[in-house]
C-alpha cells in the first residue's frame, strides 16, 4: 500500500456492495448454521476484521471477551473504522460497514491487499444476528460510537468524548430468536481459534478473557496468544506428541510470484502424514492449488536429492509421491489478493498461479536444508525408503480389503445384518460392540432402513499402526467392505471414494463405561485418520444409550445423567428402583429401540471438526505413544470427565 493510500484511508474506501435482507431470514446461508459453528463463527467474522488490519500493518494488539450473559467484545488497536460520510450512501461509513452487507476496506485493494473472512460477508452479518451490537471508535483524537438492534441503528454515529488511543471496539449479543438451541460459548473452542490466528500472524497478541468465570486465585480465565517464529513455534505445538527425527522446523517465508508464502514442516517417527494449509488465515481443509504446489516441490526436491545420494539403487520399485510425506507434518500458508474457492464447503484454494509459487518456494527451501544438513537429510530418505517398503505391502492389503467390497463382487460380511432399503440417504448402520450387544441390536432394529456390524473387541489403534496393518485389520476390513467404499489410489492412498457409500448414516454405539470411550474413540481415531470425509460430510455419529432405568410400580423413566435420575426418583416420591446399564447386553431388544435407536426417540450426536489442526493434536496425543502430554490433558481435563468407578 503507498504512503498516500494509507493516509488516505476515509469513507470513500469503503464500498457498499448489496444490502442485507437475507440474513436474519437465511442464516446458514452466511455463516454456515445456526448452532455451535456458526454461533463461534460471529466471534471470527470480527477477529478477522481486526487480524485484516494487523495484516495491512496497522494493528499488533486484539483482546477477545467473553462476557457475563455470553455477549463479546472484540477489541483492536488498529486505525479504526472510519466515521466520515460515504458519498454513495449518504451515512456514516461505520454505519456502512457495520449495515451493508459485503461492505468493508477489503473490497478496495488500496486499503487491503489481502483479507480473510467469509469472503466479504464481514461484521455486517453478526450484526444482522444480534439481538444488541455497539461500535465503538476511537480514531483520529476523538471517540464515535453507533448501536444496533438486529443490524437496524439505534441512532446515528454520534461523537461522544475525545481520545489519543486508536481502535475499534464492538460488543455483540447473538440474537436468541435465531440461535435458538445453543446460546453459550465455548472458551476452548475460542482459544484454539485465536491461537491458531496467532501462529499465523507472528508478531500479533491475542488475548482471550472469560469474565463467566474466575480461577482458584480469584482472576478471570485468561490466555494470551503471541508467537515470535510463526509456523515454526505452530509446528512444534502440533507435533508435541511425536518424536521428531531431525533435529529442527524445515521452514521459509518469502513472496513468489507476488504471493507470500510460508511453508513450515518436520519429519516425526509416525506413519501418518499431518498437512495443513490455510489461504488469508481460512484453514483450506479441502486443500487446493498451494497444497498441490507444496506436494509437487517436495517429492520433486526430494526424489532429486535421493537420487543422487545414490541410497535407492538397490531399491527393486519406484518410489511414489505418498511415500516422501510418511511421518510427515506441515504447514503451508499462502496469502492471495483475490482467492478463488472451490469445493463442497468452498475451503479449497483454485487459483492456478498458486501452484507455482509454493512449488518453487519450497523446493528452494528444501534445497538448501538438505545440503546444510546431510545428516538429516540421510534420515529422511531412509524413512522415506521404508515408507516404500511398507507402501507395497499395504498395496497387497488394500487390494485384498477391495477384492472383499459390494462393487467388486466379494460379497459383505457375515457379521453384517444389513437393512432392506438400498437408498443410502435413508440407511443408516450401527457400529456395535461386542457379539452380544449386536444380536441385542439386530432384534431390536428396523429391518428395513438399519443395520448392524457388531465389532469384536477393541479395533487396531491406527495412530500407532503401519498402514498395511491397518488393513490387514480384520475389524477394519470389515468396516470398509459393510461401508462399500473404495480405498485411495498410488497417488494418495488414504482417499475416499464415497460414490459407493452404502450408509448416509454411521453410528458408533458403544457401552456407556470407560471401555465403550475407549473402543468409540479408537473408531473415531480410525476415521479421522482413514475416513475423513465421511467425517466431514456428517455421516458420522455417536450412540446415546441411557445410564439408569429407575421404575417406580408401573411407572418408568430412562436417565442419561445422575443430575436426571435423581430427579426423576423424586418425582418419583421415593422408593424408586434403580437399574445402572454396565452394558448395551444389559438391555433387552424393546429397551434399546425405544432409548437408543428409535428415530423418534433417540439422541445421535454427529461427529465434525470444528477445527483440523486441534483434532490432529489432539488424536496423536490421546492414542499415541507419548505418554507425558496425555497425562497432563487428562489431569487438566479430569475435573469435566463423569468416570463411573
Amino acid at each position: 500500500m503507498s504512503e498516500e493510500n494509507k493516509k488516505n484511508y476515509g469513507a470513500d474506501s469503503i464500498q457498499a456492495l448489496e444490502g442485507m435482507e437475507h440474513v436474519r431470514m437465511r442464516p446458514s446461508m452466511y455463516i454456515g448454521d445456526v448452532g455451535v459453528r456458526g454461533l463461534h463463527h460471529l466471534v471470527y467474522e470480527v477477529v478477522d476484521n481486526s487480524i485484516d488490519e494487523a495484516l495491512a500493518g496497522h494493528c499488533d494488539h486484539i483482546k477477545v471477551m467473553i462476557n457475563e450473559g455470553d455477549s463479546i467484545t472484540v477489541e483492536d488497536n488498529g486505525r479504526g473504522i472510519p466515521v466520515d460520510i460515504h458519498k454513495k450512501e449518504g451515512v456514516s461509513a461505520l454505519e456502512v460497514v457495520m449495515t451493508k452487507i459485503g461492505a468493508g476496506g477489503k473490497f478496495d485493494k488500496d486499503s487491503y491487499k489481502v483479507s480473510g473472512g467469509l469472503h466479504g460477508v464481514g461484521v455486517s452479518c453478526v450484526n444482522a444476528l444480534s439481538d444488541h451490537l455497539k461500535a465503538t471508535v476511537f480514531r483520529e483524537g476523538k471517540v464515535y460510537e453507533q448501536e444496533y438492534e438486529r443490524g437496524k441503528t439505534l441512532y446515528p454515529v454520534k461523537q461522544v468524548g475525545e481520545t489519543d488511543r486508536r481502535g475499534t471496539v464492538v460488543t455483540f449479543h447473538p440474537d436468541p430468536t435465531i440461535f435458538q438451541q445453543v446460546s453459550q460459548y465455548n472458551y476452548d473452542t475460542l482459544a484454539n481459534r485465536l491461537r491458531e490466528l496467532a501462529f499465523l500472524n507472528k508478531g500479533i497478541k491475542i488475548e482471550l478473557i472469560d469474565e463467566r468465570r474466575k480461577d482458584e486465585e480469584g482472576n478471570f480465565i485468561h490466555d494470551v496468544f503471541q508467537s515470535e517464529e510463526g509456523l515454526k513455534e505452530f509446528i512444534r505445538f502440533l507435533d508435541d506428541t511425536r518424536q521428531p527425527i531431525i533435529e529442527d522446523v524445515i521452514s521459509m517465508e518469502g513472496e513468489k510470484n507476488d504471493i507470500p508464502v510460508e511453508v513450515a514442516m518436520i519429519y516425526n517417527d509416525s506413519f501418518g502424514e499431518n498437512l495443513h494449509s490455510y489461504v488469508n488465515n481460512i484453514n483450506t481443509h479441502e486443500g487446493g492449488t498451494h497444497l498441490a504446489g507444496f506436494r509437487r516441490g517436495l517429492t520433486t526436491t526430494l526424489k532429486k536429492y535421493a537420487d543422487n545420494s545414490g541410497m535407492l539403487d538397490k531399491l527393486k520399485f519406484d518410489i511414489a509421491g505418498d511415500d516422501f510425506r510418511e511421518g510427515l507434518t506441515a504447514i503451508v500458508s499462502v496469502k492471495v489478493a483475490e482467492p478463488q474457492f472451490e469445493g463442497q464447503t468452498k475451503t479449497k484454494l483454485g487459483n492456478r498461479e498458486v501452484t507455482s509459487a509454493v512449488s518453487q518456494a519450497v523446493s528452494q527451501m528444501l534445497e538448501d536444508y538438505l545440503e546444510e544438513h546431510p545428516n538429516d537429510a540421510k534420515t529422511i530418505v531412509q524413512k522415506v525408503i521404508l515408507a516404500a517398503q511398507a507402501r507395497h505391502a499395504a498395496r497387497k492389503a488394500r487390494e485384498m480389503v477391495q477384492r472383499k467390497t459390494v462393487m467388486s463382487g466379494g460379497g459383505l460380511p457375515g457379521k453384517l445384518s444389513d437393512c432392506s432399503e438400498t437408498d443410502p440417504t435413508r440407511c443408516e448402520v450401527f457400529l456395535v460392540e461386542g457379539d452380544s450387544a449386536g444380536g441385542t441390536a439386530k432384534q431390536g432394529r428396523d429391518r428395513e432402513f438399519q443395520a448392524i456390524l457388531p465389532l469384536r473387541g477393541k479395533i487396531l489403534n491406527v495412530e500407532k499402526a503401519m498402514q498395511h496393518k491397518v488393513f490387514e485389520n480384520e475389524e477394519i476390513r470389515n468396516i470398509y467392505t459393510a461401508l462399500g467404499v473404495t480405498i485411495g489410489t498410488e497417488e494418495d492412498s488414504k482417499a475416499l471414494n464415497l460414490e459407493k457409500l452404502r450408509y448416509h448414516k454411521i453410528v458408533i454405539m458403544c457401552d456407556a463405561d470407560i471401555d465403550g470411550s475407549h473402543i468409540a474413540t479408537l473408531i473415531l481415531t480410525f476415521f479421522f485418520r482413514y475416513m475423513k470425509e465421511l467425517v466431514e460430510n456428517g455421516y458420522v455419529y455417536i450412540a446415546t444409550p441411557p445410564l439408569y432405568l429407575v421404575k417406580k410400580g408401573a411407572k418408568k423413566r430412562y436417565a442419561w445423567s445422575d443430575k436426571e435420575r435423581d430427579e426423576i426418583a423424586e418425582g418419583f416420591g421415593g422408593g424408586a428402583s434403580i437399574q445402572r446399564y454396565k452394558g448395551l447386553g444389559e438391555m433387552n431388544a424393546d429397551q434399546l429401540w425405544d432409548t437408543t435407536m428409535n428415530p423418534e426417540f433417540r439422541t445421535l450426536r454427529q461427529v465434525g471438526i470444528d477445527n483440523l489442526a486441534e483434532a490432529d493434536r489432539i488424536f496423536s496425543m490421546l492414542m499415541g505413544d507419548e505418554v507425558p502430554p496425555r497425562r497432563e490433558f487428562i489431569e487438566k481435563n479430569a475435573i469435566y470427565a463423569n468416570i463411573d468407578a
